[in-house]
């Protein structure tokens, strides 16, 4: 299947998944594969994305899942901005479920398409350049 858009290639990007969900999960990484990223690592659960944090996870961005098992991820992505990972949410849940500190952080609201996670890394990626 390939993607019938006008999209960036992103040539390598490396990208952390972490997705708790897994064919949610799946059909983001088909996503990033179609728009030239690479997998970094993918995490389903908290402890295991906190312990790929810890081992220092090489990545040039990171989409997090902002509800692990009923955990929310913004720890994590604390950790990760002081690394110099940006982040990317995503979320089922409106705005109201993204911590006040975090508004602006770009935002995948699921169901997402290709074209919004397209979006998601073009505004990261520029927000970095900048």
């Amino acid at each position: 299947m390939s993607l019938n858009t006008t999209t960036t290639n992103y040539d390598g990007l490396r990208v952390y998944v972490v997705e708790d969900e897994a064919l949610v999960a799946m059909n983001l990484e088909m996503i990033l594969e179609e728009l030239g990223c690479v997998i970094a690592a993918t995490a389903m659960r908290f402890d295991q994305a906190e312990q790929m944090i810890n081992e220092g996870i090489e990545a040039d961005v990171a989409i997090l899942d902002v509800n692990l098992g009923g955990l929310n991820v913004f720890p994590l992505a604390e950790r990760l901005i002081e690394r110099g990972i940006p982040v990317v949410f995503a979320t089922g849940y409106d705005e109201s479920g993204i911590d006040d500190a975090w508004h602006g952080t770009p935002t995948l609201q699921k169901p997402y398409t290709a074209e919004d996670v397209d979006r998601g890394l073009a505004m990261v990626l520029a927000a970095r350049q900048s």
